[in-house]
């Protein structure tokens, strides 16, 4: 309850009064303010939409009819058998934007997502060969053949683990592994 309160108390002190601000300054406030005001959509009226899981729109795809639209849709409540082809597509098109096929159509987005996915790698190769070369430092001297093989000999002449371990698997007669 307490933090609900300090919160509406802090949201209020951060208002700033408008109603004692002169013309000038309100005028000056305003111009600071953005312009792009996004438009709100009511979700409760009827929509128009393309969509392959819904086939029926809520509303027409074009509300507003010139004459001769007006006149084939009249024409429309007639028997379909007296309408040419071409008038069955332009009584679609007031219905619907696109046809099943225009929007299962497949577009070339695929190859943008790929080129992207391409510039980012090849970038970061880009980023993981420059750290190799300019910020990891060498590589030591233990990782070397030579270092490596010095190290197994002087380990081996130890007598390393003789019971059980390393120098158990060394034939020290012969000079080579068991």
């Amino acid at each position: 309850m307490l933090r609900l309160t300090s919160g509406r108390l802090g949201s209020l002190l951060a208002r700033r009064p408008t109603a004692c601000l002169t013309s000038s300054s309100r005028a000056r406030m305003l111009s600071q303010q953005s312009h792009e005001v996004s438009e709100t959509v009511d979700m409760s009226r009827p929509m128009y939409y393309d969509r392959l899981d819904s086939p029926l729109p809520d509303k027409p795809y074009k509300d507003v009819l010139s004459d001769a639209e007006q006149s084939l849709k009249q024409k429309e409540k007639g028997p379909w058998a007296e309408l040419t082809n071409e008038e069955k597509v332009a009584l679609y098109r007031l219905m619907f934007s696109q046809t099943y096929a225009e929007m299962k159509a497949p577009t070339g987005e695929w190859k943008t997502v790929v080129g992207g996915i391409f510039l980012f790698l090849g970038f970061t190769g880009l980023v993981v060969w420059w750290q190799r070369i300019y910020v990891y430092p060498p590589h030591p001297r233990t990782v070397d053949e030579d270092w490596q093989a010095m190290q197994l000999q002087r380990m081996l002449d130890m007598r390393i683990n003789p019971v059980q371990g390393f120098s158990a698997k060394w034939d020290y007669e012969r000079n080579q592994w068991k």
